[in-house]
Parts: C-alpha cells; sequence; structure tokens
C-alpha cells in the first residue's frame, strides 16, 4: 500500500505484493495497512445504497443501480456527482476514483455501439478504461426517506410532508390455516420461511386463535385424527399470516408439506393495496410567508443563481409542493393537493400558463439547484458510514445553465 497527497486529500494504493505490504509495515504505514483491510467494496456500496434508496421502487422507464463495472473492485475512493459529464470523467480519472455515485444514470436510453469520442462512448470507456464503476439510485433516491425531495423540504422549511403522488403498496393477501397443535409450529415455521408474515419491517407476524373443527372422513380417506366413517371433533388453531400476492403458490406449497392433515382446510383472501411511499412531496411552512419571500429562501437555501417565479410575489403562501428537477408533470397533483405554492426544477411555457390560471404560484430554481444540494449531502452521508474510504461531492461539476446575460 502507498500513501500520497493529492490536491490536499489522501489516497491509497493496495499493496499486491505481500513482500510490499511487509516492508511497508516497517517503514510506518502498519496504520494504513490496518484500515485497508477494512476498505469497503463496490459490492458494499451498492448494498448501502440499496438499503437506502431501494432500486424497486424508481419509476418503470428507469436505468438504475450498478451501471458499470466490478462489484468485487474495491471502493476506496468515492464521488458522487448530479450527472457523468466529460468534466466529471476528467475528474475522477485524476483523482483516481473507484466509483462514481451519479444521480442521473449513464446509457440511460441505451446504446447501441460504444465509441471513443463519440456520444456515450465518449464518457464510459475512459471509465472503463480507468476501472471506474458507475451506480446511479435516480428515482428511487428522488423519493426515499431523507432522498432529494425530503431535502429540498428540509431547506425550504417545509415539515408535515406526505407524498404528492401517492403509490400502491405491492398487493397482499391472507392466508388462514387450520391445524392442529401439534402441527402449529412447524406449519408457522413453514410459512415463515416461504416468505408470509412480514409487515413493514417486522417478520414472522400471525395471529393465532384457538377453536374447534369438525369433519367427516368417507371411504378412502385416512385421517390423521380420530377416524373415517363418522364426524369428528378437533381441536384446531386458526392460523393467519399475510403474504405478498405472487408468494402464494410458493407460501401453499410449503403449508401442505409441513401440514400433517391429507387435506388441509385453508381460506386465501385478497387484501385492499395500501400506500407505500410515493412521489414528490406535499407540506406546510411553519406560518404564511409571501411567494417573493420563500422564493428568496429557496434562493439562498439551494445556492441557485436566479429563482423564476409563477405568480403574485405578494401571494400569501403556506402550502407547498415539491417535485425535484424536470417535475412540471407534477402541477396537477399540486393542485388536486391543494397546494398554495408548487417548487420544481424546470417547467414548459404552457404548464405554467395553466398554473397561473389555477392561482398556484411556480418556484423554479433549475433542475441542477433542486438535485445537486442531495448529492453533496449523500456525500457526507456516505462519509459518515465508511471513514476508511475518501468521498466527496464532483468538485468539477457546475450547472451549465449557470450563465445569464
Amino acid at each position: 500500500m502507498r500513501r500520497a497527497q493529492r490536491n490536499g486529500q489522501v489516497w491509497v494504493e493496495w499493496y499486491h505484493n505481500p513482500l510490499s505490504a511487509f516492508s511497508a509495515f516497517f517503514a510506518g504505514d502498519s496504520a494504513l495497512l490496518l484500515r485497508s483491510r477494512f476498505m469497503p467494496s463496490v459490492a458494499d456500496f451498492v448494498a448501502d445504497l440499496e438499503a437506502f434508496a431501494p432500486t424497486r421502487t424508481a419509476a418503470d422507464w428507469d436505468n438504475v443501480g450498478l451501471l458499470l463495472g466490478d462489484p468485487a473492485d474495491p471502493a476506496e475512493r468515492v464521488m458522487t456527482c448530479l450527472t457523468v459529464t466529460p468534466d466529471v470523467v476528467d475528474e475522477a480519472i485524476a483523482e483516481r476514483v473507484h466509483l462514481i455515485v451519479s444521480h442521473h444514470p449513464i446509457l440511460f436510453r441505451g446504446a447501441k455501439q460504444l465509441t471513443a469520442g463519440r456520444g456515450d462512448g465518449r464518457l464510459v470507456l475512459p471509465l472503463v478504461r480507468a476501472g471506474v464503476a458507475v451506480y446511479s439510485p435516480h428515482t428511487a433516491f428522488d423519493n426515499c426517506a431523507g432522498g432529494v425531495n425530503d431535502i429540498l423540504c428540509r431547506r425550504l422549511g417545509v415539515t408535515n410532508t406526505e407524498p404528492l403522488r401517492p403509490r400502491d403498496g405491492s398487493r397482499q393477501v391472507k392466508l388462514v390455516v387450520f391445524v392442529p397443535d401439534t402441527d402449529l409450529v412447524a406449519v408457522s415455521d413453514a410459512l415463515f420461511e416461504a416468505g408470509a408474515g412480514s409487515i413493514g419491517k417486522y417478520t414472522q407476524c400471525s395471529f393465532r386463535l384457538p377453536g374447534k373443527g369438525t369433519f367427516f372422513g368417507g371411504e378412502g380417506t385416512n385421517p390423521t385424527v380420530g377416524q373415517k366413517g363418522r364426524r369428528e371433533e378437533v381441536e384446531e388453531w386458526r392460523l393467519e399470516v399475510v403474504l405478498p400476492e405472487a408468494r402464494v403458490a410458493a407460501v401453499v406449497r410449503a403449508m401442505r408439506k409441513a401440514h400433517s392433515y391429507e387435506e388441509p382446510a385453508f381460506d386465501i383472501y385478497s387484501l385492499k393495496p395500501g400506500t407505500s411511499g410515493g412521489e414528490g412531496r406535499i407540506g406546510e411552512l411553519a406560518g404564511p410567508v409571501t411567494l417573493g419571500e420563500l422564493a428568496g429562501r429557496a434562493k439562498a437555501g439551494l445556492n441557485a443563481a436566479l429563482v423564476q417565479v409563477v405568480g403574485d410575489l405578494n401571494k400569501t403562501v403556506r402550502r407547498v409542493a415539491v417535485a425535484c428537477g424536470a417535475a412540471g408533470e407534477f402541477l396537477s397533483d399540486s393542485i388536486r393537493a391543494k397546494a398554495d405554492v408548487f417548487l420544481t426544477g424546470e417547467m414548459r411555457f404552457h404548464d405554467a400558463l395553466t398554473a397561473r390560471t389555477a392561482d398556484v404560484g411556480v418556484l423554479l430554481p433549475g433542475h441542477y439547484a433542486t438535485e445537486r444540494p442531495a448529492v453533496e449531502e449523500l456525500a457526507a452521508q456516505l462519509s459518515v458510514k465508511w471513514p476508511g474510504a475518501v468521498i466527496w461531492a464532483s468538485r468539477n461539476e457546475f450547472d451549465p445553465l449557470g450563465n445569464s446575460v
């Protein structure tokens, strides 16, 4: 392992030769050698980011997750950015970055060819040659707890937030099965292992109620309890669990295998989907302010060069809707939620006219200004989680619309 200074930051190089590592130990690099043992891999960061902003919650049209690189590679130098641009690529290579966490995906629209100096190839090929991995959380990061929209709300002073466009949760069913006391543990364990019994962050959830069941076994039956040819009454448990609709077949198979009855009695009930997060945010300020005052707060809090405003600057506002980036499509949701003002990065001209007709103020700090702060906060968050790595937000990145005349 070798240590050097570059732009005021310490970077560490792994020793691939054990003799070099042994020599380094006696040369005074023992602390670095110890530290290297705990260096995270690309896979470690992927797992951490997936837990924070699950890619399954991203928009259907999005391209998220690990988009370039080997999960097994070490990731001791990590850089976040809003977009992978030539400037960001140059910085990543010069700074020996192992992993770029880019809000916007590379290869977003797919690519039929990657050639040097053209299109996506101009960005991707230098990263491949330098061994730089790229991960993008994009819309999963936009809407997760503590994500881009929550950061916007915090910087604006918007509290008591909820999703502007709620998302239906996964379809669930309830399985009710009747089991004798001797089967209760085995059947419960089988259901849980097959994927039933999860509610939020809790697992192995069930409801159990004792009762009495009856049956009459006809010819050709072989009852586990009692005799065929007469009505039997059996002490049983009503065992209830919830499970994803997609797991019904697997869970029923597991239940039948663990159950001692020839024909277990069970019911499956469809459940009405609940909500599970959603897109954008709607909330309230601590007190009413003018539209102009909120615009000033947004400009300062987001470090925006300017904030375009639709509506009367003296209009009193309190209920605020937020959707980062290019999210003019959420104007209708804002109107439906009775927002006084809607903040997004950019909006089409005719949507601005619609907002004015609906008497909903609009603040447009710019696409970059609504998302870059979250990229910076993500770098700080990862630095706390992974103190053995060097992590920063790109210093070369800038707003392409930052100049005005």
